[in-house]
This record gives C-alpha cells, sequence and structure tokens, in this order.
C-alpha cells in the first residue's frame, strides 16, 4: 500500500473509533432514561384505572362485542 493509501485508511479508523465512543448513552444517561419511563407508566396507569376512562372503555367494548357482522 502506498504511503497516501495508509494515512488516508488511518485516518478512517480514528474517525470511526472517535465514533464509537460517543456513540451510545452512559450509565447516568439510562438511570434517567428509566426514571422517565417509570414515571410515565406510572401516570398512564393512572389515567387508565381512573374510573372515567374505565367506564369509556368498558362501554366501547361492549359496543363492539354488541355489533352485528
Amino acid at each position: 500500500m502506498g504511503k497516501a493509501v495508509r494515512a488516508r485508511l488511518r485516518a478512517h479508523v480514528c474517525k470511526v473509533r472517535a465514533a464509537r465512543r460517543d456513540a451510545g448513552m452512559v450509565t447516568s444517561e439510562y438511570a434517567m432514561g428509566i426514571v422517565a419511563a417509570v414515571a410515565f407508566a406510572v401516570i398512564l396507569y393512572q389515567v387508565v384505572t381512573s374510573e372515567t376512562v374505565s367506564a369509556e372503555l368498558q362501554d366501547i367494548v361492549k359496543r363492539a362485542l354488541s355489533a352485528r357482522m
């Protein structure tokens, strides 16, 4: 291989390695993502299990089951 090809290859490898270092989330970002997901799940659970939403969902299911085909 010529010197120019090696230099370009080495530069490319360095760029790829640098990109890999910053490619993923760190542990603290995972922790914050999990906390946010759990908070969203709790809020969604509270909404879905509320009396108003529960009654509406039951009404939708009853109408779907009683529909004529």
